[in-house]
């Protein structure tokens, strides 16, 4: 039996990732945090840190995974060169666990589209159903929320219309992190529910649908033209979740964009005025996304190609009975550990949808 051998020193990821450049980067994060007005603008100060801060843990990551990686052909060799047969166990292991660290940090690095490290916009619309589609709609909002949380990420309720018995009719969140768009990307569809409903006294099995829409937060004015005369700017009472928010003042936005009739609201804020900012930047989020999906439609035409994004195109079942089971159709991913789903645990449908375009835009 011989140790499978390793090549000490060997640079991982086969150049994909450029350690001079990330230290240089950092550098100049480091120059522009050091001119005296950096801090006139907080906000964008503080997305400038959190993408230095982005940057130096990648860093540390890349070097530990090559510290790794050389500890283990160092073991290689030497089991290799003794014949230490009772290493060999022991040096598997840590290959099977560099494999897995590499795949993750493989995966974020991809994460390369021109808006991918940007907050993230989620909506979720419950459909046809009432209170079944609803709670649904509620389940969803609790599921992404606690996957927010586990990887670090701020959640902002920006818009939220409460159901009529239970759930949702609608909620708008501002996921802040940095990658959160390049992540939650991936859940961009509807979402179907198979369950015995709670609400059935006849215990009858109901299937409803929920959709989920993301955008980048996009904040660059340049990044789409929007003309004051273009827009209807209503006011009303804020009613926010659980109470919160409620107030005497019409301090909640409803912009309403006319030439395309994108609407968005806000009523985050008990201030007119950042609702009504918060609410632009969510009008230009969406125009800027309907302007790309204008851009890839007219290139599909040009290819002779179909691309078609309908309210039945779901992305996911999620099946609580006579089995369960949860199923990404785009990918063929799929658990039984429902309960860990609905609990947050989405990366492994969120890698494999991420992995699946990586390989459709190299092809």
């Amino acid at each position: 039996m011989t140790c499978a051998k390793l090549q000490r020193n060997s640079p991982i990821l086969g150049g994909l990732f450029d350690l001079d450049l990330k230290q240089e980067m950092i550098l100049n994060f480091e120059e522009k945090m050091s001119v005296p007005d950096f801090w006139d603008d907080n906000e964008k100060a503080q997305s400038l840190i959190a993408e230095m801060n982005a940057v130096k843990s990648s860093v540390d990551d890349y070097e530990k995974l090559q510290q790794e990686y050389d500890d283990a052909a160092m073991m290689a060799e030497l089991a290799d060169e003794e014949g230490e047969e009772s290493l060999f166990d022991e040096i598997a292991e840590a290959v099977k666990g560099i494999t897995k660290k590499l795949d993750d940090f493989e995966l974020e690095l991809l994460l390369n589209q021109p808006y991918d490290k940007m907050n993230a916009i989620l909506e979720l619309h419950p459909g046809a159903g009432g209170t079944e589609s609803q709670d649904w709609g509620q389940m969803l909002l609790r599921m992404y929320t606690r996957w927010s949380e586990k990887h670090g990420f701020k959640v902002d309720v920006l818009d939220y219309l409460p159901g009529d018995e239970a759930g949702i009719k609608s909620v708008t969140l501002l996921i802040k992190g940095f990658n959160a768009y390049g992540y939650l990307k991936a859940e961009k569809g509807v979402h179907r529910l198979v369950r015995i409903s709670p609400f059935d006294s006849s215990g009858r099995r109901h299937t409803s649908f929920v959709s989920c829409d993301v955008v980048p937060e996009i904040t660059e004015d340049a990044a789409v033209e929007i003309r004051t005369e273009d827009l209807k700017i209503d006011t009303y009472r804020a009613s926010g979740a659980g109470g919160q928010h409620i107030n005497t003042t019409d301090s909640a936005v409803r912009i309403t964009h006319l030439p395309s009739g994108v609407v968005v609201t806000c009523q985050n804020e008990r201030s007119q005025i950042k609702n009504r900012e918060q609410a632009m930047t969510m009008l230009r989020s969406k125009l800027y996304e309907r302007k790309i999906e204008e851009q890839k439609k007219h290139l599909d035409e040009i290819r002779g190609e179909q691309s078609e994004i309908a309210w039945g195109s779901q992305i996911r079942s999620y099946v609580f009975h006579p089995y369960n089971m949860v199923k990404d159709h785009r990918t063929s991913v799929e658990t039984g550990n429902v309960g860990a789903v609905m609990d947050g645990d989405l990366d492994l449908f969120i890698d494999g949808y991420l992995r699946s375009q990586i390989k459709v835009e190299t092809e």
